[in-house]
């Protein structure tokens, strides 16, 4: 499975945050959820959790998560 992009425009509001899910292995044989998140065109925030087995039901948790927030996969 690739990376989830995602992407909220709102030019109303000033609104270009980007929204990024992957899953992959880590050197310990753990999987990692890697999240990263900001503004479009800056450099974004990113966060990796560690999980004990492939872990594709809490990157489809956390996209539908953003889904209802508004965010639309590109």
């Amino acid at each position: 499975m690739d990376a989830v992009l995602m992407h909220r425009i709102d030019a109303a509001k000033n609104m270009r945050r980007f929204y990024r899910l992957d899953v992959a292995p880590d050197l310990f044989g753990r999987w990692c959820v890697a999240v990263e998140w900001g503004r479009i065109g800056r450099s974004g925030r990113l966060r990796l959790t560690a999980y004990e087995s492939a872990t594709w039901a809490a990157l489809a948790r956390q996209r539908r998560a953003k889904e209802r927030r508004g965010y639309v996969a590109i």
